[in-house]
């Protein structure tokens, strides 16, 4: 089994802490999907506006990068879990 970075492996860790024994590696799928609910409810996939039609009121680069950026992490330690190294979005 590959090393996980410290934060798939802090999850894992924290769905771990509930059982007396070691989970097997099957768990880490669900685990995986629970993330990428996560991630849909939190931080849901926003679709990236037309910055050429948009006012200072209406359109935040630095809000919406943030956020994606946010949900680009979630989606990764999920893909991880997953034992791949890429998630496709779909809007």
């Amino acid at each position: 089994m590959s090393e996980l970075s410290p934060q798939a492996q802090a999850i894992l860790d924290a769905y771990n802490a509930g059982f007396a024994r070691p989970v097997a590696v099957h768990h880490k799928p669900r685990i995986a999907a629970a993330l990428e609910a996560v991630a849909d409810q939190v931080v849901p996939y926003l679709e990236e506006p037309n910055w050429g039609a948009c006012d200072e009121m209406r359109c935040d680069i630095e809000l919406y990068t943030d956020h994606m950026r946010k949900r680009s992490e979630l989606l990764a330690i999920a893909a991880e879990l997953r034992g791949t190294t890429t998630h496709t979005e779909t809007p």
